[in-house]
């Protein structure tokens, strides 16, 4: 079971994935001044007063056990990086969401996202004995959608005009994928595993 007033955190010699705080305000803002970060999402923090807000508002819904954010630290770079949440959890449903994952350009394509989905996926499943978790992705941004292919995400639908599209003009799809506990243990995670070795 989730415990939104327990402080999480999960680690490797990589990366460590803790509770966010008001006070990474400062740090995030030196990766959050940039376009392409929120170009897909319906919040905005590139400066600072943005950012303080949007940190603000992820604290408040852990709050109302309606999100738990997290902070992403590159241990090897020795920097803040970005952040991810969970949200929409069921315990009676035993389901959960990942999202509002965001990375500053020096840490897209460094493995820092692989390594951050791994620790947060294997909390999920091995700790939380949660048995499925769902992602969406604007149907728009490639490069998140390759990312939770490579990660281990299964396609399994789309939510049609759900958002609006990145140049306002129209309406946007979302693209929903998923993984389960059972494929986790199979597959996921050895491939995951693999996949990180080869970065170490």
């Amino acid at each position: 079971m989730l415990d939104f007033s327990k402080d999480y955190v999960l680690e490797n010699e990589v990366v460590k994935v803790s509770p966010l705080h008001i006070e990474h305000t400062k740090q995030l803002s030196e990766q959050s001044d940039d376009p392409d970060i929120w170009a897909y999402l319906l919040e905005e923090g590139r400066n600072t007063e943005q950012l303080q807000a949007y940190i603000s508002q992820a604290l408040e819904n852990r709050k109302i056990a309606k999100e738990y954010p997290f902070v992403v630290y590159d241990k090897v770079k020795k920097q803040y990086a970005g952040t991810t949440r969970l949200y929409d959890y069921s315990n009676q449903l035993n389901v959960i969401k990942i999202g509002h994952t965001w990375y500053g350009r020096n840490f897209r394509g460094t493995g820092v996202n692989k390594h951050c989905k791994y620790l947060v996926l294997e909390f999920i499943f091995e700790q939380l004995q949660i048995e499925r978790v769902g992602f969406g992705v604007h149907a728009e941004n490639k490069v998140s959608i390759a990312a939770m292919k490579s990660v281990g995400g299964t396609k399994e639908g789309i939510l049609r005009n759900f958002i609006p599209s990145v140049d306002g003009d129209g309406r946007t799809d979302i693209v929903l994928f998923s993984i389960l506990k059972d494929e986790w243990t199979t597959f996921v995670k050895p491939k995951l595993l693999q996949k990180l070795n080869r970065k170490v």
